[in-house]
């Protein structure tokens, strides 16, 4: 079923994106960087974009309409690490041992769905390039419901519809906003985490809740995540992982990739 919406898509013209690997930065910088794609590519400054990075120090990232209430910031910081808003609803996530990859492009009409569809088969295509056959989530739980609970504070507690499984287990989670560009057209902001190492789950020591409830959470994300390390039985580079998912978008969704390094909005 994947494979033949694979094949589909590649039949499409071939797309021409840029392509920046930012490497290491920090929370405000990352997000700030993201934002700048999206506002570049509103004002007809830019073309579509695939940017790819990882954050220096760690950082917890919390999501558009999330509280702060929720994080513990002062062990946080205490422990040397950040904490940023991101541009993208969803709920927080500690990024540490992880590739980030943000999208931005055109929606051309297509819905949300659709556009998650589209790039987690992206996703799908530069998993298997590192020898990980997953699948993406097919149901959409009522995320209302579930921010209502202390175990909904943390993003990889579960899974919302196309972001990516592996034997039932969350390994890549995204999140996404719309922007109005020149013209009407409208602009798609999409970034996820990528995890690699099991650094992640030190969420946990960060939130603001009952020690009761801290156990459920550390429990849900135990039982309910992954990451390639553990697939694969052995520790990957970050330069291997980007590799691989470049090589994901070009093929899956047909993409010529420029590398671009000096985009002004």
């Amino acid at each position: 079923m994947v494979l033949s919406l694979v094949q589909k898509l590649v039949s499409k013209p071939m797309l021409t994106w840029y392509f920046e690997d930012t490497g290491a930065g920090t929370g405000e910088a990352n997000m700030k960087r993201d934002e700048e794609l999206a506002q570049a590519l509103c004002n007809g400054a830019s073309a579509p974009t695939l940017r790819f990075y990882c954050w220096q120090p760690w950082t917890l990232s919390v999501g558009w309409h999330q509280s702060l209430e929720e994080i513990d910031s002062d062990a946080l910081y205490r422990d040397g690490y950040d904490l940023v808003r991101r541009p993208t609803g969803g709920r927080a996530i500690f990024h540490a041992e992880e590739l980030t990859y943000c999208a931005v492009f055109f929606s051309n009409g297509e819905s949300i769905y659709k556009t998650y569809e589209n790039i987690s088969l992206a996703l799908l295509e530069g998993l298997r390039n590192l020898g990980v056959e997953a699948t993406y989530e097919k149901q959409q739980p009522h995320f209302p419901s579930l921010y209502r609970t202390a175990q909904g504070v943390p993003c990889f507690s579960a899974a919302g519809r196309y972001e990516i499984m592996y034997e039932g287990k969350k390994l890549i989670g995204s999140a996404q906003r719309r922007y109005v560009g020149k013209n009407g057209a409208e602009v798609v902001l999409q970034h996820g985490s990528i995890l690699i190492g099991r650094a992640h789950t030190s969420i946990v020591r960060y939130l603001q809740v009952q020690n009761e409830e801290r156990e459920k959470i550390r429990l849900a994300m135990e039982t309910k995540t992954t990451e390639l390390s553990t697939i694969l039985h052995r520790s990957l580079t970050y330069e291997e992982v980007a590799s691989a998912f470049r090589r994901g978008f070009e093929n899956a969704l047909n993409i010529n990739f420029v590398l671009n390094n000096t985009i002004k909005v």
